[in-house]
């Protein structure tokens, strides 16, 4: 019965495991992922329990299983291992820049742009008075290069009519996404990912998922105008960030890209 002896340190060790498996299990929630990640915890807990009762066969045939299988791991949680990894550095990033910005070691700091949100949701307003549909991407911290790629390339300030033209029904620019970084227009008819989440209601087209997948592979917000309801809708880390009103939204947006 000496495996009944915790040490301070055990605890720790048991609680931070448990911290990770949380975290782990709402990166996959909701993805096909889920019922392999549930399959793997259960695995692991049996390993663990033939060990501990020394059944030496069964122990070393799940042993090697698991072993092997992490291999097959990566490329099944490809995705997810992305996302986190891109969660991770973003986050540790945006914090060093913000320190740097408190002593204000960067010269060019006050040359720096900051986004002029109140006019992109006065254009999303007046594009949802009628209805017209429109998919607006916000960098924050990771780079998004690896999508701009597949749109038209451009630079222009950002501001109220030049959304509102962009998104107009017969411009040749309006199928697609716009990508703002900083307070520039950087790129429009960009092509996103599509999220894969079947808990995504039927009622929400490619726009929304469109929206969703590039929030889950990034740190980026996105702003979706509904052509059918005219309701603009605030995407953040890959789910829908709900609000009451406009001004609501204007909070948002401004904590968020500050």
């Amino acid at each position: 019965m000496s495996f009944l002896e915790l040490r301070i340190l055990d605890i720790i060790d048991i609680l931070l495991v448990a911290i990770l498996l949380y975290y782990v299990y709402r990166l996959v929630k909701g993805s096909a992922a889920i019922n392999i990640f549930i399959g793997i915890v259960i695995i692991y807990l049996v390993w663990k329990l033939t060990q501990l009762l020394q059944m030496e066969m069964l122990s070393s045939i799940l042993g090697q299983f698991i072993g092997a299988g992490m291999f097959a791991l990566i490329v099944v949680f490809q995705q997810e291992i992305r996302k986190f990894l891109l969660m991770v550095g973003s986050t540790n990033f945006g914090s060093r820049r913000n320190f740097l910005r408190q002593f204000k070691f960067n010269k060019n700091n006050g040359n720096q742009l900051e986004t002029d949100f109140k006019s992109i949701i006065k254009a999303c307003q007046k594009m949802g008075q009628n209805n017209t549909g429109a998919l607006i991407v916000i960098k924050r911290n990771t780079s998004l290069d690896f999508i701009k790629s597949s749109g038209d390339s451009m630079r222009i300030k950002v501001n109220q009519p030049i959304i509102e033209s962009v998104f107009y029904p017969n411009s040749p620019l309006h199928d697609g996404a716009m990508i703002i970084e900083d307070n520039t227009i950087t790129a429009t008819r960009v092509i996103l990912p599509v999220s894969n989440d079947r808990n995504i209601p039927l009622r929400f087209g490619l726009r929304h998922r469109a929206a969703i997948g590039i929030t889950e592979k990034t740190d980026a917000v996105a702003l979706v105008v509904s052509e059918e309801t005219g309701h603009t809708s605030y995407i953040k880390d890959g789910s829908f960030d709900l609000y009451d009103d406009l001004e609501e939204l204007e909070k948002k947006l401004e904590e968020d890209l500050s």
